[in-house]
């Protein structure tokens, strides 16, 4: 097969074939734009007020997060994104069991919610002392408690002091839990994502439907080799560029199936999700980014709570960057930039290709509806 790389911008398209349509270009840039330019805020607020009334018919037509010195509307205005949603009429569950892990955030749970909003079947791990506080949030069958071995035995990468793991433990026990129940992959997620979204056509739309998951698996079932997958972050994929539905050979977080018979599983303190990917992608696996599909996530900070809080609230990045660098010195680097320390992945070392099943020609049809919603 020839070999589908990072950057390969039209060999995807034979490999989508079968899946939900996928059509995305680079949108146009506008043909006329106009500066306003005000002296005070009070002429500002005056002159928005006017262009609302009676030229969007009171809609609020600055969306987004906009810069308070420089605002930008489009003329007629466009439908906003959460006045749509996909479904499907049928109540698709995903095929591999799908995991939650959480720590601190049993009052206000976005991945949990969002979950129960699609009707998926989902099982939530925690740690004992907060148990009941999970079960009066999703109910007492949806929660494991994490066994203590698992921190006791997980390795931490570093040897030293410190007695945190960060969610690592809880992600292997998910592995085994899944394993021992006779499934070949599993989904671990982390408990901050606000939605799960399709993108098409240039607009990035909310899922309620537990195909989005089903979409994802039967991809990756098409080949023998993919030891991880999962959606891109949402804020990674604008909506106006042209991206291939999905790549290779690169690192999967956040939201993540796993293939459950890998030589090795959850390690470290830091970026465990990166220094997964790398040790897949180093035993010639492939791991696929899907584009078509996407995780809305918000960040540690902003939500509060969390596993991995307690450590970076504390610490900055420095720490977490080098660890990864300790773990991967043949192909990550520590870099400052933005004011702060970074780790740098050189991924275009990997060349791992796709090896397709001998049976994986068909895929069911998935029937994605889109309706528009109330506000």
């Amino acid at each position: 097969m020839e070999q589908l790389s990072l950057l390969d911008e039209n060999s995807w398209e034979k490999e989508w074939e079968g899946m939900p349509e996928y059509n995305v270009q680079v949108e146009e840039k506008p043909a006329i734009s106009m500066t306003f330019k005000f002296k005070t805020e009070e002429e500002y607020q005056e002159f928005k007020e006017i262009v609302k009334e009676r030229l969007y018919d009171g809609e609020n037509y600055l969306l987004g997060m906009q810069r308070q010195e420089q605002k930008i509307a489009w003329y007629p205005l466009k439908e906003k994104r959460s006045s749509f949603e996909y479904f499907t009429t049928e109540n698709i569950q995903p095929q591999f069991p799908v995991f939650v892990v959480s720590k601190g955030r049993y009052k206000r749970n976005p991945t949990t919610k969002a979950l129960q909003e699609m009707g998926v079947d989902f099982k939530l791990i925690c740690e004992q002392d907060e148990f009941h506080q999970y079960t009066n949030l999703v109910g007492y069958e949806n929660v494991l408690i994490l066994p203590e071995k698992y921190k006791e035995n997980y390795d931490t990468f570093w040897d030293d002091d410190d007695s945190r793991t960060g969610p690592g433990p809880a992600r292997n026990f998910a592995w085994d839990y899944s394993k021992n129940q006779g499934f070949d992959f599993h989904w671990v997620l982390d408990d901050n994502i606000e939605k799960f979204e399709r993108l098409n056509e240039n607009r990035k739309i909310k899922c309620t439907s537990g195909a989005w998951f089903k979409c994802q698996e039967d991809f990756v079932l098409k080949y023998k080799n993919v030891a991880l997958a999962g959606p891109a972050y949402s804020f990674f994929v604008p909506a106006s560029d042209a991206r291939p539905a999905f790549k290779i050979n690169t690192r999967i977080y956040s939201c993540l199936l796993i293939k459950n018979d890998l030589p090795f599983q959850w390690r470290g303190r830091y970026n465990e999700d990166t220094d997964l990917s790398l040790r897949a992608m180093k035993e010639n696996y492939c791991t696929v980014q899907f584009n078509a599909f996407l995780q809305d996530k918000r960040t540690t900070q902003a939500l509060g709570g969390g596993n991995t809080a307690e450590f970076y609230a504390e610490e900055g990045t420095k720490k977490k960057s080098q660890m990864l660098v300790d773990m991967h010195p043949d192909c990550a680097e520590l870099v400052w930039k933005f004011n702060r320390w970074h780790h740098h992945v050189d991924y275009k070392r990997f060349f791992n290709e796709l090896e397709r099943k001998s049976d994986s020609d068909s895929l069911p049809l998935y029937n994605f509806k889109l309706r528009r919603v109330q506000c």
